[in-house]
């Protein structure tokens, strides 16, 4: 039932995201002047629908996304420079075109999407994925806000480690050593002052200072009830994990990547920091990962696909399709640890829906057709063909026929299918966990 639960939240999450996706190209199109004809969240067979003064609006089965249809995107032949020929993408232009230019009403040709200038083109389509930019912050700078996020860990301990583990397990058993801290005194509430007679003032100063020194004793200064206490310590040498900007390095075959480090034991305490400004912070690294991915998109894709077919391991950095997200929200929702209640749960599904909407953004900004991203650079070219024009002292050019680029627009939302199914099958025989 908790799985349920964690699908239901992220489902209507989703779909509201969507839905104010849409609002973000209606909106827009409306105000300047463009008919607006549909407005649906979901594809496929219509659950319901009401006609307003010109626009219908409703919901389809299918909530794998939505749409708007705006009247008029792309110009009849009689304003550019139409496709001759009789071949079968001559025919998906021409059709293309026809469809567009029957949807227009008669008397209402000012208000084709295409009669629009090209910078009023571009605001209509960035609309959708400005909105999940804004949400992806919203969501983000909410929950950090709220809940708080880690600030920089401080020199008290908070806890001392009973032994040296291996790398890959936290847990004491018999025969691990003693941890050089327990060996040493160090008791949870000491604040470290100074490493060998010398003042250390953050966390990473000391930790880099010991790290480097495996084997070696070293005077510890630290702050005990008041009093300033003279311990020594001779950290152990040990393997860890190599972690960068709070994740653990991966090599090529992704298996985490470790270090020699000298080790003494101790865990510092993380205060919990409220501010506004973690959430834009987190939204450009979200940001940055994203477009990452984005770029790497085929590579990442055919990673899954070997996964998939048993040839190599599925990282717990991999491309996931909505089953896939869906999944891992299941698992939160029903994760059963101490200290990880509901609010906690709340949150990480909320922050999940964050990266879900700053990767529609990112996604959704790739310039190709059908995507956004391709119809804003079909409005910008518009815009350098105008501007060149000018220059020259010539008339005004024709609009940018959007209906050459259908044959490409095809071809991209092929891939686009054959991606998800690869997505689709991965999440199912070989998911990625996180618990």
């Amino acid at each position: 039932m908790a799985e349920v639960v964690g699908w239901l939240v992220l489902v209507v999450g989703l779909l509201v995201s969507v839905a104010l996706h849409e609002l973000g190209h209606m909106l827009p199109a409306k105000r300047f002047g463009v008919r607006v004809s549909e407005y649906f969240v979901g594809f496929g067979p219509k659950l319901w629908s009401r006609q307003g003064k010109e626009t219908e609006y409703g919901i389809k089965a299918i909530p794998l996304g939505g749409y708007v249809r705006l009247v008029g995107m792309i110009p009849p032949a009689e304003r550019v420079k139409p496709v001759k020929g009789t071949g079968r993408i001559a025919q998906l232009i021409a059709d293309t075109r026809e469809a567009s230019v029957e949807e227009i009403p008669e008397g209402e040709d000012h208000r084709a999407f295409y009669h629009l200038t090209w910078w009023r083109k571009a605001i209509v389509m960035f609309g959708g994925p400005a909105v999940n930019l804004v949400l992806g912050v919203l969501l983000f700078t909410g929950v950090l806000f709220v809940m708080g996020s880690a600030g920089e860990p401080t020199l008290t301990v908070t806890n001392v480690s009973e032994c040296v583990t291996p790398v890959d397990r936290v847990e004491c058993e018999a025969g691990d050593p003693q941890a050089p801290a327990a060996a040493a005194g160090l008791e949870a509430g000491d604040v470290i002052t100074a490493v060998d007679g010398t003042a250390v003032a953050t966390w990473d100063e000391f930790t880099s200072y010991v790290s480097a020194r495996p084997g070696e004793d070293i005077a510890l200064t630290v702050e005990r009830d008041g009093e300033a206490t003279e311990l020594t310590v001779t950290p152990a040498l040990t393997e860890r994990y190599v972690v960068e900007d709070g994740a653990v390095v991966l090599d090529d075959a992704g298996d985490p990547v470790t270090h020699e480090v000298g080790f003494v034991g101790i865990a510092p305490e993380v205060p919990t920091v409220h501010e506004l400004g973690t959430g834009l912070e987190y939204t450009g690294y979200v940001l940055g990962a994203t477009a990452d991915a984005v770029m790497h998109l085929p590579s990442k894709v055919y990673d899954v696909a070997l996964a998939a077919a048993g040839v190599q391991e599925r990282t717990t950095d991999s491309l996931m399709s909505v089953v896939g997200v869906g999944r891992v929200a299941g698992e939160i929702s029903a994760a059963d640890v101490d200290g990880y209640g509901i609010g906690a749960k709340v949150a990480d599904m909320l922050m999940i829906l964050g990266s879900l909407n700053i990767a529609l953004f990112a996604f959704n900004m790739i310039p190709l057709v059908p995507l956004d991203g391709g119809h804003i650079a079909s409005a910008v070219w518009q815009g350098i063909k105008n501007g060149w024009a000018r220059l020259r002292g010539l008339p005004r050019p024709a609009p940018v026929d959007v209906a050459r680029m259908m044959p490409l627009a095809y071809g991209v939302f092929a891939l686009l299918l054959v991606m998800g199914a690869i997505l689709i099958y991965a999440d199912i025989v070989v998911p990625v966990s996180v618990v």
